[in-house]
């Protein structure tokens, strides 16, 4: 592109692209699109938005385009990329004059060049710092503060990057810069206190702006520089003059907003170097807690703070309360110098007279409701309650900071504290810090005395002028009820519920701040049916009711505690619940968090509901397809919760009350399988396994199967015993469809039991799939066998033989006594046999059944005979106590396979006796007893014992 010819062009095309109609909008955008890898057409924009006579849209527009091409174009590797020499003369053009007059433009600007220094610099533009330091020493304004901008913005962009290297160039850069940005602040913000004072408003709201620029630039270089302690110390005092001039500086002031945020400022500099600096920063611990607590809890404070500097204040002396690099260890002699003199300061700071102030103040002063927030609670009382409990609320509102302050201070200081609070507790204000304190007044509080004494008279006290006190005490119960609360007075507290749950302007206070009355230890079920059907109902009202999506989730949070502890109790109550949720769900279509409570709240319902959640299958199926669908942003967070619903109804459901996981979830099984969720996803296969493996293995293990052939590739020893288990429950439900549909994993197992694996517990469930395939498929055992000694070079009798030589040798690595019994019936089964090896491994097969005998015979004290202990000749109903939760359909499901599982149903004694009588037909007499002398006499006699009366 000819820069000179195509400039009226690119303009041109610029001024149609501001244009309010599309007609002509549309095009205008294409032919710019088009232009963007063009060479040259960075440079004609430059000279477009660097040309102060033209339309401001226009030039704008053109900043923009250069910065997206930044983005786009400007790295080497990138397709299109711009050449060297137009980058190099862009480059120049950028830093040629720093006189933008529109501010907008002006930062955009800034903006763009700090990108191309994030790329650049200092390499290929190592003459951009030093010629903004220049540019800001200048005398004209215009130009110093646009390059003070720019020099904002491209420390900013630099200090962000996070590659090693980078992070040293920048850190050298910071040091070389950072006298120079402390004395142009000490400069700017000498004028403006100067001006202020003359008042000059409009020349020192002009020294404020720089001022606030150089220092967020000396902000970031504080990160990289622990050598910061006389700026710091400088801040203490700019910050009390500063505060100072708040008192003549009014709120109608045009320099107002900036004064505050310029103080703001300050203190996020004090906090950010003690984030990231703290050994460095124990000089200033002492200076920095007398100026806090002086301007918080002192009258010093009075008519200049406001309230987001107190914000910072109290933030300011959480940060050193609670800081673990001032706290020295357990054992003091393992202690760092710098914790101990750390401590030491805060120790000699936090005298009793001082902390007995901060407490009285914070609970007497901060504590309290203003009027604006008791005119919200009153007009809004959802909004408020749900205001009060944001999540990061504490960092930037008054009162939540100061909750979390009390907290911080009691927890470190709570045996001078203690007695204070108690002292107050008659007042009303100190329902608030007792209520914050109640893990810390524990020992101290009879609190089921003072519910029955006082708290439950002020609950019942109706009148209007009432509702605060109320309002606390209520929450104040819900702090405590999972603290110290009497299972006797349950009952009571429920009747309270029920009636506060009626009143809409403290029903917010009870369910957003309290811990629910059934999540706890003393939470008795047959206490709480009685109230069971009003409260649920209540609770439902509520559920439709409330607006905010943050009251929903905790009513459902609360709902799902409920169903939860009762269990099928709550079967006849859910109807609607079970309406209305699929209407939730539709509604929450942008809110991931809510449906992220419904989901927990519907494992809860299929939990309860057991076989009946049938009816909850045209809801749950769509649901299960978002939630697993991998291709879909929401299940990031829905995920996990799907995969817990089928798994729940897995285990409750029968077959005929069953539904299937949808097919593209087992299909892209291998998505699923993340770490999060990869127990949760064999657990689901396992119950399918169990529920209709004929059905399911048809259909999926060919899927499954590569998905756990590419498992193994990468996968701790624990995930890889989670897919040996998936492959041995099938060889146990159906060992002729288990064996043929899992073919592949099949030869990995051999190897692993020849090569003696060293890891027990995997080389146990090696032996437990190759003891289900030689006991139950012999067939498919011989055609394995054979296909591995093609692959290892060696005749099949050899590798058998050394097959039964390390069973024999890795018995003890198996731990299970179904296994163990397994294990011999499958060595057994290799008899009679007139093979050479394996009579040459039978004192070995011999030995493993004699262990096995012992694992599971048991002796009659009356007769004197044994017998297997684990044989099973029908199923039974267990019986349950109270407090036992009735058998999954899954239970019983594994009950029923038992009783067709050789493990329980084959005697081991027969078993022995029958083979042994086998092999001694087959060799005769005399050859079967040379056999036997292979044999240790004692095992001999251990194995007649076992076998008499046979």
């Amino acid at each position: 592109m000819n820069i000179d010819g195509a400039s009226s062009v690119v303009l041109q095309a610029l001024t149609h692209a501001t244009s309010q109609d599309t007609a002509v909008l549309k095009p205008a955008e294409e032919q710019l699109r088009q232009w963007e890898t063009q060479p040259g057409f960075y440079s004609v924009l430059l000279n477009i938005f660097n040309n102060h006579m033209l339309d401001v849209n226009v030039r704008w527009l053109a900043v923009l385009y250069f910065k997206n091409g930044i983005d786009r174009y400007w790295r080497r590797v990138a397709p299109h990329a711009l050449s060297e020499e137009e980058k190099t003369s862009l480059r120049a053009g950028l830093i040629t004059n720093f006189n933008e007059p529109i501010n907008q433009i002006a930062t955009q600007i800034a903006v763009l060049i700090a990108k191309v220094a994030r790329l650049d610099c200092p390499r290929q533009w190592p003459e951009l710092i030093p010629i903004l330091l220049e540019s800001v020493k200048g005398q004209d304004g215009l130009q110093q503060h646009r390059a003070l901008l720019t020099f904002y913005h491209v420390t900013k962009t630099l200090a962000s990057k996070r590659l090693a290297q980078d992070r040293r160039l920048f850190q050298d850069l910071a040091s070389g810069i950072y006298s120079f940005a402390c004395s142009l602040w000490s400069h700017h913000t000498d004028c403006f206190l100067q001006q202020i004072y003359t008042r000059d408003e409009a020349a020192a709201l002009s020294s404020l702006e720089r001022t606030l620029l150089s220092l967020k630039g000396i902000k970031i270089c504080t990160h990289a520089n622990t050598h910061n302690c006389g700026f710091l110390n400088a801040v203490f005092e700019r910050l009390k003059q500063f505060l100072e001039c708040c008192r003549q500086v009014g709120p109608d002031s045009t320099c107002r907003e900036k004064l505050e945020k310029t103080i703001i400022l300050y203190t996020k500099v004090l906090l950010d170097f003690l984030e990231y600096h703290p050994c460095a920063f124990i000089p200033l611990i002492q200076r920095s807690l007398e100026f806090a607590v002086s301007y918080v809890f002192t009258p010093a404070g009075e008519g200049v703070t406001f309230e987001r500097f107190i914000v910072q204040c109290m933030n300011l002396i959480k940060m050193i309360v609670k800081n673990d690099a001032y706290k020295p260890a357990k054992n003091i002699d393992d202690s760092k110098p710098e914790s101990l003199e750390a401590h030491k300061i805060k120790t000699a700071f936090f005298t009793h007279p001082t902390l007995t102030e901060i407490g009285r103040r914070l609970v007497s002063h901060y504590f309290l409701l203003t009027e604006e927030e008791l005119a919200m609670w009153e007009e809004d009382p959802e909004s408020f309650a749900v205001e009060e409990t944001g999540g990061d609320s504490w960092k930037y509102s008054l009162r939540p900071c100061t909750e979390v302050l009390f907290l911080d201070i009691f927890h470190n200081y709570s045996q001078t504290l203690t007695p204070v609070l108690l002292d107050m507790v008659q007042n009303l204000q100190v329902y608030n810090a007792v209520g914050l304190a109640a893990y810390e007044l524990f020992d101290n509080v009879d609190f089921d005395q003072w519910f029955k004494n006082q708290l439950l008279g002020e609950l019942q006290v109706s009148h209007h002028r009432y509702k605060l006190i109320r309002r606390r005490v209520i929450w104040l119960i819900g702090q405590w009820i999972s603290v110290k609360f009497k299972s006797d007075l349950r009952p009571l507290l429920y009747e309270v519920i029920l009636s506060l749950m009626q009143d809409p302007d403290l029903v917010f206070d009870f369910i957003l701040n309290s811990r629910p009355p059934v999540d706890d230890f003393e939470f008795r079920t047959e206490q709480f049916l009685p109230y069971l059907e009003s409260i649920f109902g209540l609770l439902f009202q509520l559920l439709q009711q409330v607006t905010e999506c943050d009251t929903k989730m905790q009513v459902l949070h609360v709902i799902s505690c409920v169903i939860e502890r009762v269990n099928i109790q709550i079967r006849p109550y859910v109807g609607c619940l079970v309406q209305y949720l699929p209407l939730l769900w539709k509604q929450s279509e942008e809110h991931n968090m809510l449906r992220c409570a419904i989901l927990t709240t519907l494992i809860h319902l299929v939990q309860g509901l057991g076989a009946e959640s049938k009816n909850l299958y045209p809801f749950l199926l769509p649901v299960i397809q978002l939630s697993t669908d991998v291709s879909q942003p929401p299940h990031v967070y829905l995920l996990e919760d799907g995969l817990e619903i089928i798994h729940q109804q897995m285990l409750l459901s029968s077959l005929s009350s069953c539904f299937f996981l949808p097919p593209a979830c087992l299909h892209q099984f291998s998505n699923l399988m993340s770490s999060e969720n990869l127990r949760t996803c064999f657990q689901i296969v396992n119950a399918y396994i169990y529920l209709s493996a004929t059905e399911f293995l048809q259909n999926y293990a060919e899927s499954l199967c590569r998905s756990f052939c590419d498992l193994l590739k990468d996968i701790t020893n624990e995930g890889q015993v989670q897919v040996l288990k998936v492959v041995e429950i099938a060889l146990k439900v159906s060992p002729i469809l288990g064996a043929h549909m899992f073919q592949p994993l099949l030869p990995a197992v051999f190897r692993g039991i020849v090569d003696g694996e060293r890891y027990p517990v995997v080389m146990s469930t090696y032996l437990g799939i190759m003891g289900r395939v030689l006991l139950q498929n012999s067939s498919f055992f011989s055609s394995l066998l054979t296909q591995m000694a093609s692959e290892c070079s060696q005749k099949m009798d050899q590798l058998l033989g050394n097959v039964i030589e390390m069973w024999v040798d890795r018995m003890d690595n198996i731990t299970q006594p179904e296994r163990r019994k397994l294990s011999s019936l499958a060595l057994l089964s290799l008899l009679p046999s007139d093979n050479s090896v394996i009579q040459d491994k039978f004192c070995g097969i011999i030995n493993i059944c004699v262990e096995a005998l012992h694992d599971v015979m048991t002796e009659d004290p009356e007769t004197g005979t044994f017998k297997d202990c684990m044989l099973m000749s029908h199923f039974e109903e267990p019986k349950l106590s109270d407090d036992e939760e009735p058998p999954t359909e899954q239970d019983k499901r594994k009950k029923l396979l038992a009783l067709e599982d050789p493990v329980h149903s084959v005697s081991l004694q027969q078993f022995v006796y029958d083979k042994l009588k086998a092999q001694q037909a087959l060799m005769g007499d005399q050859g079967f007893g040379v056999l036997m002398e292979t044999v240790d006499t004692e095992l001999v006699r251990q194995l007649q014992e076992f076998l008499q009366g046979l």
